[in-house]
Parts: structure tokens; C-alpha cells; sequence
């Protein structure tokens, strides 16, 4: 099988193109335009240098055609523009890539002879700010109402009309996956862990918006990407599915066990909240696990995996 893989330079791609390369006997054909947040050196050297079941083109995936391609019997589309913060301050990268590069992707999909796949990677940030619907420890299944509040969920809900109308009008197999936020290897220094991390490091203060109070939901990437790849595999035409651990941490309390885990002290620079910012994502997995069901021990929330992940993780 020929894999597409879009973004594969990236934090989450990169880590799918290993798990894929090393697990299985497909081809992969990895396009990533190398934007700021990209890093081809997030491949593996056996796989950059593994001869013909790997081969890298530099594109955006806004130009890219089918006639620069070989068959492709599957799309797993990682590439988009992700930080919350630069979509408040200008959206419009976030549609050419995160919508009108997707619809270009469905084009080479149509354009294929033997096409088994489309495979969507979505985000959590769809559902919107938990705290506006429920109250409690109620979650967001597949069926909740998408309620995005930036532009850049409101790009992944455009992205994923679009492939299931691909497939109401074309016929597209579909797979659409919604996970809660990644940590692990290699991830940009944008993000939150790496921000906290570099500034404990660097004695520099945190910036934290308003109080830290807001919750997320954390997974290892390399469980993400195995998990996208075995729901990839399943025969099914047309499906969505949340993916998370229960791992719920505010802020404030991952602030904590970073400066635990590096064995020093911080300070704590509040300052004003992000335009729209939701306090709380939380969704509700039960649909994957009873797809998957041995996948039970490793989405239980476990703050030791998280820990250990910080105790080793080499730090700048």
C-alpha cells in the first residue's frame, strides 16, 4: 500500500511515519511544505536514508497534484497550521491550509484508481468550551454538537464538512479522528510544555493565562499515532472517533509537575486571557474502546506515563 502523508515533518506526523515504517511493509510518501514548526530531521535517518518504501517531497499540500505522485491507496492528513494563538492574530494561513488544502487532497483522492482511505486528523477544539454546555465531568462524544471558538477549530470543522461531504458526493472512505492535546519527543517550542519547560530552565517567569485554570486532556503521540493507525486499518466507510486518556490536568497543576520533575522552583507571570479561550476540553473515548478494546489499559489516565515522559525527556 502507498501512503500519503501529509504535515510528516511535523510533531505528530513524524511520529506516524516511524510507527508506520517500522510496523508494517507500506510505502510512504511523506509531503510537508517545511513551514516554521516543521523539521525533516523529526525522521528517523533509517527511514530518510531506507531506500524506496520512503520518499520526502517539499510541497504545500495547497499545490500538490496527482501527476507528481504515485498510486495512492490512502491519505492521513497531519499538515495544518495548529497554534491557537497565531490564527487570533490572522486566520488566513489557517484556511489556505487547514480548508483549501484539504479539499485539494480529496481531489488527488478522486483522481486514484484503487483509493481505500481518507483520514482526517482532527482536534478535540471542535466541541468547543465543555464549560458553556455541561457542568461535572460530562464529556464529548462523536454525536456533541461542534461549537468551535477560534479560528482554528473553526478551520478543522471546515476541514471535516468536507470530507464527509466528499463522501456523501464522491463516494471518499473516511476516517476522522478528534484527540485531546499531545506530549512527547521533538514537540515545537510554541507549545505549552516546551514553553514551560525552556522558561524553568532559562530561571525566566511562566506566562500563564488568567488564573492556569483551564483543563486539558493529554496523550503520548506514539499512542495517538498507533491508535490512528489501527482505526485506519479497520473496514469501515465512513467514521469518527474521539481519542484521549481521561488525563485532565488545569494548567497550573501540569506547571507543577514540570517544575517537580525538573527538581526546580518558578515563577508565574499572569498574563491577560487569549481572546475566546475555552476553559475545558473532555471527551468521551468509550466509542473507540469498544471498537478497540485492548486499547483499555493504555487510555486510562495515568499520570505516571506523563511523568516518566518528563523525568527523560532531554531538555534544552
Amino acid at each position: 500500500m502507498n501512503i500519503l502523508v501529509t504535515g510528516g515533518a511535523g510533531f505528530i506526523g513524524s511520529r506516524y511515519i516511524k510507527h508506520v515504517y517500522e510496523n508494517t511493509a507500506h510505502n510512504i510518501i511523506c509531503v510537508d511544505k517545511l513551514t516554521y514548526a516543521a523539521d525533516r530531521r523529526r525522521i528517523p535517518s533509517h527511514i530518510l536514508n531506507g531506500g524506496n518504501r520512503f520518499v520526502f517531497i517539499k510541497e504545500d499540500i495547497c499545490n500538490l497534484q496527482s501527476k507528481s505522485l504515485p498510486e495512492i491507496h490512502m491519505i492521513v492528513n497531519f499538515a495544518a497550521e495548529s497554534h491557537v494563538d497565531n490564527s487570533i492574530a490572522n486566520g488566513k494561513p489557517f484556511v489556505n491550509a487547514n480548508v483549501l488544502g484539504v479539499m485539494n487532497l480529496l481531489q488527488i483522492a478522486r483522481e486514484q484508481e484503487s483509493f481505500h482511505k481518507f483520514v482526517q486528523i482532527s482536534t478535540d477544539e471542535v466541541y468547543g468550551d465543555m464549560t458553556e454546555y455541561r457542568t461535572g465531568n460530562d464529556c464529548a462524544t462523536e454525536a456533541f454538537p461542534l461549537k468551535p471558538s477560534s479560528y482554528y477549530s473553526a478551520t478543522k470543522v471546515a476541514a471535516e464538512h468536507l470530507v464527509t461531504a466528499a463522501h456523501r458526493t464522491y463516494g471518499i472512505p473516511y476516517l476522522i479522528t478528534r484527540c485531546c492535546n499531545n506530549y512527547g519527543p521533538s514537540q515545537h517550542g510554541e507549545k505549552f510544555i516546551p514553553v514551560v519547560t525552556n522558561s524553568i530552565n532559562a530561571g525566566k517567569s511562566i506566562p500563564v493565562y488568567g488564573k492556569g485554570d483551564q483543563i486539558r486532556e493529554w496523550i503520548h503521540t506514539d499512542t495517538h499515532v498507533k491508535i490512528i493507525h489501527e482505526l485506519s486499518a479497520l473496514k469501515e466507510e465512513a467514521e469518527t472517533y474521539n481519542i484521549g486518556t481521561g488525563l485532565a490536568l488545569t494548567n497550573i497543576d501540569l506547571i507543577d509537575l514540570i517544575a517537580y520533575s525538573l527538581d526546580k522552583t518558578y515563577e508565574i507571570e499572569n498574563v491577560a486571557d487569549r481572546l475566546g479561550h475555552d476553559r475545558k476540553y473532555s471527551i468521551d473515548c468509550s466509542k473507540l474502546l469498544k471498537r478497540l478494546p485492548h486499547l483499555a489499559t493504555e487510555l486510562t489516565p495515568n499520570i505516571k506515563n506523563l511523568k516518566s515522559f518528563l523525568d527523560n525527556e532531554p531538555r534544552n
